[in-house]
């Protein structure tokens, strides 16, 4: 076991409960990244757009996976969400969590 795997590993299994109870995925990239590339099955808010859109988030009445290309603005964006009462985990960088999602 590595110390990746020591720090990180937690998350993933939350990320694979969160999966498995059919969970949101949502992509706070900008449109440039989406259209880069992203995740099939998620949706796309950008991270500045989240404010005004967190009624489309909680809509959703799912748990919400939140990523981005590294897992910064996808951990601001979980924290905002939790504190307005939308149960969602960051779910890191897009290549970290589509290794996870089959």
């Amino acid at each position: 076991m590595g110390i990746l795997d020591f720090l990180f590993g937690n998350q993933k299994e939350k990320i694979q409960d969160y999966l498995e109870k059919d969970a949101v995925i949502l992509d706070v990239r900008t449109k440039q990244e989406w259209n880069a590339g992203h995740i099939k099955k998620a949706i796309h808010i950008p991270l500045d757009q989240l404010h005004n859109r967190t009624n489309e988030v909680a809509k959703q009445n799912k748990p919400i996976i939140v990523y981005c290309a590294s897992g910064v603005r996808s951990g601001k964006a979980a924290k905002y969400l939790n504190l307005n009462n939308i149960d969602a985990i960051n779910g890191g960088g897009l290549n970290s969590l589509s290794a996870l999602i089959k």
